[in-house]
């Protein structure tokens, strides 16, 4: 027994034993990092899996071919079509508030009323200065007039005296005929006749000259009482003023001033405005604002009732990324609409005939490329292709390649999988 097992001993340890064992080592090592090396080309060669997607909580839509009506959306208020708002005539302080916002309000309404001791002086002072400058005109009328007596009478004692002088004159010629007056006194008389013509004739130029010296002075001082009674009217006014008023019928909307404030002239101390007339006032983008028109046809949605409408203005202004679009109502108002109710307006553009469209997808931009993914015919799996879009409506979008028509497509958002170009839904 002892014999046996050194025999197989010397036969395990033999060279030829130990090379074969060694051999056989080196091909089964070789084998296994052959394997290994498959396994892991075949590994890296393998698509990763792609996502699942529950079916439910995408917004999948087939493109279709046909008219398209491009639109444009925005939000806004309900706005009067007529607001005034009241200055101050002139600087006062506010006494009294007398109608409070909300209150329906005449033409003859007082809101409000102002106190200006100083403007009450300055009233006073022009009221005197106009009944002095209108006693200065009624003195200069009896001063002129009598100035115009004293003419006339020198004008008839000068014209009595020329009639007699010719008489005179004429007297003397028939006695000088027959010799009984001598020739100096006939000279005489005759130049004294021909000396008051001439004074009658100054006199007549003094009339004359008069006439239009007092036509002067009076429409002098006749502008001096208009001009007073103007600033006086003018005084009068600004007092007035001081008890505010709505000037239309309407309903207050506000009076952003407190009692005891100071206000100066232009300052705003109160709205009124018309509810039975009101547009709608929309914000648009401005991406989306180039393309409307006036008299674009237009809806005004109150939450209450849709109502149809048009464009009357657009604004060319770009505040905070939109335009403001104004939308007058033609249909009569819902219950409830009132001034800066909040509105959405949609405003009518334009229909597309024959043109390949989808819904708007949750990124798509008009005129731009987007990924999106598209179902396979087995309705499961989706690849993402490449579209270019055209002009964009507020729910649709025009297809201008990448899509066909009755082809489905994911319009959700999607940048969760900006990694994967397919994905599967469950």
């Amino acid at each position: 027994m002892e014999r046996a097992s050194r025999l197989i001993m010397d036969v395990v340890r033999s060279p030829e034993f130990r090379k074969a064992r060694r051999r056989r080592r080196i091909i089964l090592s070789s084998f296994g990092f052959l394997a290994l090396l498959l396994v892991t080309l075949g590994l890296s060669r393998l698509k990763p899996a792609p996502p699942s997607v529950e079916r439910a909580s995408v917004w999948i839509d087939a493109v279709k071919r046909g008219e398209m009506l491009r639109q444009v959306r925005g939000v806004g208020t309900l706005v009067p079509q007529e607001i005034r708002w009241i200055p101050a005539a002139t600087e006062g302080r506010v006494e009294r508030i007398v109608v409070l916002p909300g209150s329906a309000v005449k033409p003859d309404t007082v809101i409000l009323e102002l106190s200006n001791p100083e403007l009450e002086l300055e009233a006073l002072d022009a009221a005197a200065l106009l009944r002095a400058a209108e006693a200065d005109l009624a003195g200069l009328k009896v001063k002129l007039a009598t100035q115009r007596i004293d003419l006339e009478a020198s004008m008839a004692r000068v014209e009595a005296e020329r009639q007699q002088a010719r008489l005179e004159a004429s007297a003397k010629e028939e006695l000088a005929k027959e010799g009984l007056v001598a020739a100096i006194d006939l000279k005489k008389a005759q130049v004294n006749a021909a000396e008051l013509d001439r004074r009658r004739d100054l006199e007549g130029q003094r009339m004359t000259i008069n006439t239009d010296s007092v036509a002067a002075q009076l429409a002098a001082q006749q502008a001096q009482v208009d001009r007073q009674r103007a600033l006086a009217r003018l005084r009068r006014s600004q007092l007035e003023a001081l008890r505010v008023r709505a000037g239309i019928a309407g309903i207050l909307q506000q009076v952003p001033v407190d009692v005891g404030q100071r206000v100066g002239p232009g300052a705003n101390l109160a709205r009124v405005a018309q509810p039975e007339r009101l547009k709608a006032v929309v914000r648009v983008p401005e991406t989306q604002a180039r393309d409307i028109q006036i008299g674009q046809k237009a809806t005004v949605d109150t939450r209450n009732e849709v109502i149809t409408a048009h464009v009357i203005r657009i604004d060319p202004a770009v505040r905070e990324g939109t335009v403001e679009v104004d939308l007058a109502l033609d249909g009569p108002l819902p219950k409830g609409a009132r001034p800066d109710l909040s509105v959405d307006g949609t405003i009518e553009l334009e229909r597309l005939t024959e043109v390949l469209y989808v819904g708007r997808p949750a990124m798509g931009q008009a005129e731009g490329t987007i990924g999106l993914f598209r179902l396979e015919p087995n309705g499961r799996d989706a690849a993402r292709v490449q579209v270019k879009l055209g002009r964009a409506s507020v729910s649709t979008i025009e297809i201008v390649q990448g899509l066909k028509e009755g082809e489905q497509v994911i319009l959700s958002e999607t940048s969760a999988w900006d990694s994967h170009d397919r994905i599967r839904l469950d």
